[in-house]
């Protein structure tokens, strides 16, 4: 049995390079982890700011009556200014890309922004471009 005094002294030292290399390994996964999840969650709010737009938006209309009875139609230019209302007071920073009318009584709201890193921004400097589509339908009960 070879006894501690009989170690040379080229063993001495030898786990240090690895300790070095495992937690540079943790450091890196922690920094990976964390701007994950902050991806996640700014998409998140982005897909809820988009569907809050949208429901915005389907507010905006007029209610119509002719003679097949009454029916609802949306006014594309308060659609928009109801939808970008809902993004003035938001606490993200993000603009509305586009909000259409495919039919009388739907509202679609496209919403944009840009997500960057929480940390080591210097590999991402512009940031990521997120976009949000909502959809939203104003019907008449009864």
């Amino acid at each position: 049995m070879i006894g501690a005094d009989e170690v040379g002294d080229d063993e001495r030292g030898s786990v240090l390079p690895l300790i070095l290399v495992y937690m540079l390994l943790g450091i890196a996964l922690t920094l990976v982890c964390a701007n994950a999840v902050s991806l996640f969650t700014a998409q998140k709010r982005t897909d809820a700011l988009a569907d809050a737009a949208a429901l915005a938006a389907s507010d905006g209309f007029e209610i119509v009556a002719d003679a097949g009875g009454a029916r609802i139609r949306l006014d594309p230019a308060l659609a928009r200014r109801q939808a970008e209302e809902v993004l003035a007071v938001s606490p993200v920073d993000a603009h509305l890309a586009e909000i259409t009318t495919p039919d009388p009584s739907t509202a679609r709201a496209v919403v944009a922004t840009t997500w960057h890193p929480v940390m080591l921004s210097l590999f991402v400097p512009d940031g990521v471009a997120l976009y949000a589509v909502g959809t939203s339908r104003a019907s008449l009960a009864g």
